[in-house]
């Protein structure tokens, strides 16, 4: 898809983002149809994870589920059948996390290429700083996003619009200023970086691997 979208243009930082973007959206309506289809199972298991935890916020009322079912029953028949899928409009504009690790990916790539054939360790040097710069980036987004799973905010009728998106950002902010400053969206982040970093580094590492090694046996030379 890259190399139909240059179509022999220069590649750019830009055109890296453009092209990710593209391709999400031509090409995945099917993640679209998964965020949709499971946005309640992550509702219920955040719910379930944090649930008897001690806190003092008049914000979250205490919840006892037994299971899922009984998860299912109660958030539906307290909260509206929308509160099921609290976050999915967030979850939808997280595809700007793989479209920014992408474009930096691409990025670090063309700028280390200017020396020798890099090796794998420079791979998983720059697979990780390309995810890592992709969940900073994308962060608070992703903080928000368990706001609303958890059920902080009971926004009810604008659950799924932008509205509710700028409502909670506004909240979100207000809290954190009051309470820790704008760090407080970045809580839990170096968790985050620990398991998203490694696990991104590893996967570039095999993938660049895994085309060389496919290029070499088809007798062609990776140019792009």
């Amino acid at each position: 898809f890259k190399a139909i979208w240059l179509n022999e243009k220069q590649a750019t930082t830009s055109n890296d983002l453009l092209a990710v973007f593209g391709l999400i959206h031509l090409f995945d309506p099917p993640g679209v149809v998964s965020v949709l289809l499971t946005s309640p199972l992550w509702v219920v298991n955040t719910r379930l994870k944090v649930q008897g935890l001690r806190c003092y916020s008049k914000d979250v009322l205490p919840t006892r589920y037994s299971g899922f079912m009984d998860a299912i029953v109660q958030i539906t028949s307290q909260e509206g059948v929308a509160a099921l899928w609290s976050g999915t409009f967030t979850s939808l504009l997280l595809v700007s996390n793989p479209a920014i690790q992408f474009m930096v990916y691409e990025g670090l790539k063309r700028t280390f290429l200017l020396f020798p054939k890099l090796s794998s360790v420079e791979f998983f040097i720059i697979g990780a700083l390309a995810k890592a710069v992709a969940t900073i980036v994308t962060y608070p987004l992703q903080t928000i996003q368990s706001i609303l799973r958890v059920g902080l905010l009971q926004l009810k009728k604008t659950l799924f619009s932008l509205l509710s998106i700028l409502h909670l950002c506004f909240l979100s902010f207000k809290h954190s200023f009051r309470n820790d400053g704008v760090l407080g969206l970045f809580s839990g982040l170096e968790a985050k970086l620990l398991q998203t970093v490694l696990t991104a580094a590893l996967m570039f590492l095999i993938y660049e691997n895994i085309v060389s090694c496919t290029f070499r046996v088809m007798g062609l030379s990776k140019s792009f």
